[in-house]
Parts: C-alpha cells; structure tokens; sequence
C-alpha cells in the first residue's frame, strides 16, 4: 500500500454535537485505528479522539460524549496499564470536551488553550444548571504553545489565534510526526464556524496556512470531523483546501454586500463555485450557516 493510499483509508465521520449522530459500529471492526509510531483514531459519537498508547506514555485529544467516552477508555486500558498522562481538549465545544468527566479519574490532567474554560463554561450557562454542573474543565492552560516529553514522544499544543473558535489547538506529536487539528479541520464538509465562541474566518485562514508551513511536508493529518467518502484523516492538501474554502467565503460574502444583496439573499446560494465537494453526503450543516457567519464576520468589522 502507498502513502496515498494510507493517507485515504480511514474512518467515516462522526457527526458533531448538533448534527444528526451517526453510529458507526457497524462500518468498522473496532472503533480504533492505529495511524503510526503508537499514535492513533478513536471514532464513536462526536469529534475525533486522537490517542498516542505505549507502556511509557498515555495521552487522548478530546473525549467526545460520555457513552462513547467510557468505550475508548476501556479500549485504551487493553493497549496499556498506565495511567493516562494528559487528556487534551482542543477546544470547548461538547462534542469534544462532555465526555470529560469518564476520563477525569483516569488522565492525571486535562490541558487545553486558556481560553477553553471559560467558553465551555459559557456554552453551558446558555443551557442551564444542569449543564454547568455536567462540566469537568482543563486544569492545565497555555497561551500560544505548550510542550511535553511524554515516554519517547513529544506532544507539542499551538495556539494561532481565533479560528474555529477562540481557543483551538493544534496538537502534534512530533516523532510520529502526526498533528490532530481538532474542529480547525472539517475534511471536505460545511463547517460549523462559531462566532459566539469567539470564531474568526480571516485569521482561520492563516492559521491553517501557518500549521502547514510549521509541519512537515509528510504529516499526517487527523481531523475533528470529515465527509464521508474522504474520511477522518489526510495530509496537507486538505489544509490548504480547506482555507482556500474559507478564503472563496469571504470572498464570495463580500461580492454579494458588494453587490447589495441582503444577508436573506446570500445564505440563500447552494455552493460555492470550486467547492462543490464540501456538499458532503449526510451532513447535517448547511452552507447558510457558513454565509450568515461570514456576512456577520464582515459586516461587524
């Protein structure tokens, strides 16, 4: 099998907390798949769970919904008895973070971007008590990147600026010489660009340029969510598709102001010329939601 062909077998999506839930049980003999040098995937119900196991170094980026949570963690103890060194978040939205609490007693700390806490406190005040008290938060913060030595791996946390949200993070294991790009990167899908959560559609654009130039030409790449018929995992390519989609937003925004159309007549287009792919099959989020974003984004400036 070729690079290529590596780089393409991967698993189906898993949808994101507001979309439709997508099980996946009945594609996959087991819900994980080994990427290389011990780093892996994890596909259950929410975004990506990346994982790097050995007997010397335990660390799981994000952790989902607490059902599916609990079965990566059963399946982690099979690879290895140690304790998990860091469970990271790359960002704050539930379906990466509400399985937190299954993985509490187990990682012996959460890290995350500083910003992370108080948006996931935030997002769950929007939805009441029961919500807040649900919480487990990161007690572990940095600001723009955070390194560790973890058994013979090194785990590196980068923090560009706003994108997705106002605290992602890249997390890249450095000699598997593989990056989890968290919910920076819906692979060839709408994504869900979170203005509330302090989101920003320019500086996404530098940011997954800046991930590219920073990493090497050979990473491979896992992804919060994807489009079915091109999966959960690639390489740089995908990156720079992704912003260049982001970049035709904006662009293809403004003509329309431009043009003096309404924000009810932009959100009103099915694609965007060139990026007819993104119009994945059974994908909850539409492209109005990326238009009203965008329009909101450049109008507020």
């Amino acid at each position: 099998m070729n690079r290529k062909q590596f780089l393409i077998r991967s698993a189906a999506f898993s949808a994101a907390s507001m979309l439709p839930v997508h099980k996946l049980s009945s594609l996959f003999q087991s819900p994980f798949t080994t990427i290389r040098r011990n780093v892996g995937t994890f596909v259950g119900r929410g975004g990506t769970i990346g994982w790097l196991a050995t007997n010397d170094a335990l660390v799981a980026v994000d952790s989902q919904f607490p059902n599916s949570a609990q079965t990566c963690v059963d399946g982690l103890k099979e690879k290895t008895d140690r304790m998990m060194d860091y469970l990271i978040n790359t960002h704050h939205h539930g379906d990466h973070t509400a399985g937190n609490p299954v993985f509490k007693d187990y990682a012996k700390n959460i890290v995350a971007h500083e910003n992370v806490p108080g948006l996931q406190k935030k997002s769950a005040e929007s939805r009441g008590q029961e919500a807040v008290d649900a919480q487990v938060y990161a007690d572990t913060t940095y600001s723009g990147s955070w390194e560790k030595d973890i058994g013979d791996e090194t785990v590196h946390l980068m923090h560009f600026g706003p994108a997705h949200t106002g605290g992602d993070s890249v997390v890249y294991f450095e000699k598997a010489n593989v990056a989890h790009m968290g919910d920076l990167m819906f692979n060839r899908a709408y994504p869900f660009i979170d203005i509330n959560g302090g989101a920003n559609i320019e500086n996404w654009v530098q940011v997954l340029q800046k991930t590219v130039d920073e990493l090497e030409d050979d990473t491979i790449y896992i992804y919060g969510h994807g489009n079915a018929d091109y999966g959960i995992t690639g390489n740089k390519d995908d990156l720079i598709l992704k912003s260049n989609f982001l970049e035709a937003l904006l662009e293809y925004t403004q003509k329309q102001i431009n043009a003096g159309k309404s924000k009810e007549e932009i959100v009103k287009a099915e694609i965007i010329p060139g990026f007819e792919v993104f119009k994945a099959p059974g994908w909850g989020l539409p492209l109005s939601r990326c238009l009203n974003a965008a329009h909101t984004e450049l109008t507020s400036k």
